[in-house]
């Protein structure tokens, strides 16, 4: 998925991808090694820290999601690999909106996300003591919220959980795209 994406993004003549939610940056680093121009943005000042160390040849900045902190039309892409997970629902009209706002026309969002109805809550993670919700959406539900925003259903796959993963859930992928002109 995240190469097929790149091949879009490239198609709409600005290689500049935003990773939000980018975490320690390993998809921003694949995002470039395909090519694309792609910067990370995280809430968490001491996850940026590290993706900094791992990745000193790549940009990344604090922020949230609902606020990028990017100018308007300014990426062809967007990229929120398994990101949206950690964003409550009633945030993400709003993150939506922002995807939208950052992206040129005919620009993409790529999103991956776990399927489900109930978030997955542990408290317990390598061994150590944690406080972590993974909020489960339905692909429906998520493609209706990003067709508010204005973005436009492109692709879609939902696949299996794979064996020998951690992986208790199917997961979705998710390719929308911002009209070249306003609906």
């Amino acid at each position: 998925m995240v190469s097929a994406f790149t091949g879009l993004v490239s198609m709409s003549g600005n290689k500049r991808v935003a990773d939000v939610g980018c975490g320690t940056g390993v998809t921003t680093a694949k995002l470039r090694s395909y090519g694309i121009d792609a910067f990370g943005i995280d809430l968490s000042p001491n996850v940026i820290a590290e993706a900094q160390r791992l990745n000193r040849d790549i940009e990344f900045s604090v922020g949230s999601m609902t606020d990028l902190g990017v100018a308007d039309l300014a990426v062809g892409g967007v990229c929120a690999w398994y990101s949206i997970i950690h964003v409550p629902d009633d945030h993400l009209p709003r993150a939506f909106d922002e995807f939208y706002r950052v992206l040129i026309p005919g620009g993409f969002a790529l999103l991956a996300f776990q399927v489900g109805d109930e978030p997955l809550v542990l408290d317990e993670a390598f061994g150590q003591r944690v406080e972590l919700t993974f909020i489960r959406r339905q692909p429906d539900h998520v493609l209706a919220l990003l067709e508010r925003a204005g973005l436009r259903p492109y692709a879609h796959l939902v696949r299996e959980p794979a064996d020998g993963t951690h992986e208790s859930t199917k997961q979705a992928y998710l390719v929308v795209r911002k009209p070249d002109t306003p609906a």
